[in-house]
């Protein structure tokens, strides 16, 4: 096929890679993966997707979900990469948290669902203090809890905006950790993801940051499962891991770093809740069923392909990662169209999506490659590409 480059031209491409066919682990995994993953859009039933709720077809969603599943893969739900705040809406996302739930329970691998808890039932107008930030916190929490989720404290713009330092930090979280039922997985998501938590724990200087959740998880150690860390900077990432306390989990929300920093050092290691494991799971299963195994240069050869693609799905402007993941299941046939909620398909350019689609192929990701050719050509031809 001819396709786009980003130096302008078009540029003959041939398939090289052979599939990776998912299955289910045979060996448990010693670290724990969590997928973050996006929702599909029933567009038959899509009204005026700017200004109402999504509407999102059910099926292919959670059929998605047992996608993951399948493969051995824990769940992160209702997150950034499900489009919260960038097209979902929080009574979407609760409904979503219902529904996955009773999937998970079913689910003869007994999935872990960890499900995302924020603030964006209401407008930031509405949230000027630390007592109604706290108090739409526990109304999710408790949406979560009863469903049989666990609770990831997600990083929430109302904080950056009622310019929180690190003390209300210190109190927004005790209270939060403290009335959950069960252990809490903290959140820090850098501002490349979201312009809005520039700041986050109360200060720009990120080792300033850093000592701020540190006294929070030293405080409350018992009631915290683990923070995910998503700032992209592999020693950062490292020299705070070593910094927790013993039991409290560093989980890997580093897109561009991920391989290198879930195999460890030697010392220490971090374990997974990461995006793009739902666009490589198979080479995620499978890279970690080798590494439980003590095979490393299996899960080199199987993890480090799909690193390249990863930093292209995950390119400046961050935050539109998610039409990445969502392109790549369309091309497997895990959905059947490539439409997302607002319409965030087109947040990229035809040349990304050309790029993806070489290295998906390159990192032996697409699984059906008739059909992915046959899905790229018709995404080419709607740009005027024939």
């Amino acid at each position: 096929m001819r396709l786009p480059t980003y130096s302008g031209d078009l540029e003959e491409y041939r398939l090289v890679g052979t599939p990776l066919v998912s299955r289910a682990p045979q060996t448990p995994f010693t670290r724990t993966a969590f997928a973050a993953a996006h929702v599909v859009s029933d567009v038959l039933q899509e009204r005026d997707p700017w200004h109402i709720r999504p509407a999102i077809d059910w099926d292919a969603t959670l059929g998605f979900r047992h996608y993951l599943w399948d493969q051995g893969l824990h769940l992160a739900e209702v997150m950034d990469t499900a489009q919260r705040g960038m097209g979902v809406d929080w009574a979407s996302a609760r409904e979503l948290i219902e529904r996955t739930m009773a999937e998970a329970k079913s689910h003869p691998l007994r999935p872990r669902v960890a499900c995302g808890a924020g603030t964006d039932q209401f407008r930031p107008d509405q949230l000027s203090d630390s007592n109604a930030i706290v108090a739409a916190y526990s109304e999710q929490m408790e949406t979560i809890e009863a469903a049989g989720g666990q609770c990831i404290i997600m990083a929430t713009r109302a904080m950056t905006a009622i310019g929180a330092g690190p003390d209300d930090y210190f109190d927004v979280y005790s209270k939060l950790i403290t009335q959950a039922s069960s252990p809490v997985i903290l959140h820090w998501l850098g501002d490349m993801f979201d312009a809005n938590l520039k700041g986050y724990w109360g200060s720009e200087n990120l080792d300033q940051a850093a000592d701020a959740v540190l006294a929070i998880i030293q405080a409350h150690g018992d009631k915290i499962d683990g923070i995910k860390v998503s700032l992209l900077e592999q020693e950062r990432e490292e020299t705070f891991r070593r910094r927790l306390p013993h039991g409290v989990h560093l989980y890997t929300g580093d897109d561009f770093n991920y391989a290198a920093l879930i195999a460890g050092n030697g010392e220490d290691y971090s374990h997974a809740l990461l995006g793009i494991f739902a666009a490589i799971a198979p080479a995620a299963s499978q890279g970690l069923e080798a590494l439980a195994q003590g095979n490393r240069a299996r899960f080199d050869e199987l993890l480090e392909p799909t690193v390249p693609l990863s930093r292209e799905i995950f390119k400046p402007p961050t935050q539109y990662y998610k039409a990445g993941i969502a392109f790549l299941a369309w091309l497997n046939g895990l959905q059947g169209h490539f439409i997302m909620p607002g319409g965030m398909q087109s947040s990229r350019e035809i040349t990304h999506y050309a790029e993806v689609f070489r290295l998906a192929d390159k990192a032996r990701m697409l699984a059906n490659p008739e059909l992915a050719v046959r899905r790229m050509s018709q995404l080419l031809a709607m740009h005027g590409i024939d």
